[in-house]
């Protein structure tokens, strides 16, 4: 009786998933083959930029063990509230709703020691229980890897489409080449390759310094015939900006200006 009981719950909640999802144009997860690429800053970012030139956005961060999307938009310490049986998401602007684990958590910096099943059940509560209402986007901010998460997303979120952020150097890409083969294996077409971190433009001089090389995501995305969506430099600006919880639009540098350009391809990719 209580397994019986378990699999009509479940129906039902794959019932409110797909509502959901019809009402959402476009799904895009945003990955990564290793960390510390600055995966999160790019998703939050697209979802921002998005959301200013008028499109109703969501941006949902499945990171259970690392979420970083309420810090970037200076949502820290704030709790997610309910109505009924549903979750508010927190309601970043008039456009962009926001759902991360961090607005569930007693003390924010409280680890979460899960193991896959639990974090399988927590997105797919995220996309049931979630009173979003019909949006232009939802940008999901995976982990990375090709773990639990990016696999419950592919599994889950019908129509998904994946945009895969990088850093120049090789043993970034390496990873980058997983990802791309993990989303061709699972049948989730990329939208294209950003590089990260791609250069710095010292603020002295305004030469252009190669840290982590650059030209690798282009490279790499040209060798597996996907898009190249853009780059974006090394910029003190954005670290200042996410650690006091502001996007890239609040910056006045040309990284800025690489954010738009970004958009605007995936935009016309889409259209």
């Amino acid at each position: 009786m209580a397994c019986h009981s378990s699999n009509q719950e479940l129906e039902v909640q794959s019932q409110k998933i797909d509502n959901f999802l019809q009402n959402v144009k476009h799904k895009i997860v945003v990955m990564s083959g290793k960390g510390g690429v600055g995966k999160s800053t790019v998703a939050t970012n697209l979802a921002v930029f998005l959301s200013n030139q008028g499109y109703k956005v969501g941006l949902l961060d499945v990171d259970v063990h690392g979420p970083s999307v309420a810090g970037l938009l200076g949502l820290t310490g704030l709790k997610l509230n309910t109505d009924g049986n549903q979750i508010l998401p927190y309601q970043y602007n008039e456009h962009l709703e926001v759902v991360s684990i961090q607005g569930l958590l007693d003390q924010p910096d409280a680890p979460l020691i899960w193991r896959g099943p639990v974090k399988i059940g927590i997105i797919r509560q995220f996309l049931s229980d979630v009173a979003w209402g019909p949006l232009d986007f939802l940008i999901i901010d995976s982990p990375p890897g090709t773990g639990d998460e990016p696999l419950t997303v592919a599994q889950t979120v019908t129509g998904c489409q994946a945009v895969i952020v990088t850093t120049p150097q090789e043993i970034a890409l390496a990873d980058v080449r997983k990802s791309i083969q993990f989303c061709q294996l699972v049948h989730m077409p990329i939208l294209g390759l950003i590089e990260n971190m791609s250069g710095f433009v010292c603020p002295t001089c305004g030469n252009l310094h190669a840290i982590f090389k650059n030209g690798g995501g282009k490279k790499t995305a040209a060798a597996y015939q996907l898009s190249f969506l853009g780059d974006l430099p090394i910029d003190p600006g954005v670290v200042i900006a996410g650690d006091t919880g502001k996007s890239i639009d609040s910056l006045t540098s040309h990284t800025k200006e690489k954010m738009q350009g970004i958009v605007n391809q995936l935009l016309q990719k889409l259209s």
